[in-house]
């Protein structure tokens, strides 16, 4: 498929794939304790349907310990191919106080030209942007391709980590693509290289029992006597 060929298929997919965003949004796929599970779920199975719909052969749920089923899907690479895996996550951060929305956090609501709601971008836009590219390419995908999109991202409580120290091979690949991060600006196609990550740890202060006064403490140090010089 040349350039202009491919323009005019994602131009078409468009209006689709947005509607396909909006319904992810809809769906409150709070994966937190607390939350109710049935949306969670309904999340993962509209995911799995939209990865089918793709045309990708192979999509199943796995299991995940402590946390909802990851949807994984693939499209074996041809001899001597490549293959990709593409990653996003199908939960979201809770909507907090609702008082705090402009709109309805549930409910995709377009603003100058912006489609707000919890998850619009973090990130059920990353599947849709999948889903859009291996719809557009077809048959023509030059590439191997596996999908692996994770329920429970947000709060970092899961077992995603064991699940691919256990599943190497089913995940292999030649690269990863993460559509889980920022964008440099509306409408500039943005690729990220390099992540720095994150660590957490905890940092113990001791201080003073009381405080002092500026002009009348500190300032001063211990000194030791140089040698006299015969």
């Amino acid at each position: 498929m040349n350039t202009d060929a491919l323009r005019q298929t994602v131009a078409g997919l468009m209006p689709g794939l947005r509607a396909d965003l909006e319904s992810l949004v809809r769906l409150p796929s709070v994966a937190f304790e607390g939350f109710p599970e049935e949306p969670v779920k309904r999340a993962g199975d509209a995911v799995a349907e939209l990865l089918k719909k793709a045309g990708l052969p192979e999509v199943r749920r796995v299991d995940v310990a402590h946390a909802p089923q990851a949807v994984f899907a693939a499209r074996p690479a041809q001899p001597g191919a490549p293959t990709v895996l593409l990653y996003a996550h199908y939960d979201v951060q809770p909507a907090g106080p609702h008082e705090a929305w402009a709109s309805k956090p549930f409910e995709p609501t377009e603003r100058a030209g912006r489609l707000y709601g919890r998850g619009a971008a973090d990130d059920k836009s990353g599947i849709i942007m999948h889903v859009g590219v291996l719809t557009a390419l077809g048959a023509d995908c030059p590439v191997g391709v596996k999908v692996l999109i994770e329920g429970q991202e947000e709060n970092g409580q899961g077992g995603i980590e064991a699940f691919v120290k256990a599943n190497a091979e089913l995940l292999k690949a030649d690269v990863i693509v993460i559509s889980d991060v920022g964008n440099y600006s509306l409408g500039v196609p943005t690729l990220t290289t390099s992540l720095r990550g994150m660590a957490a740890l905890d940092v113990e202060v001791e201080a003073l029992a009381g405080a002092v006064h500026s002009g009348m403490f500190g300032g001063g140090r211990p000194t030791r006597s140089s040698p006299s010089r015969a």
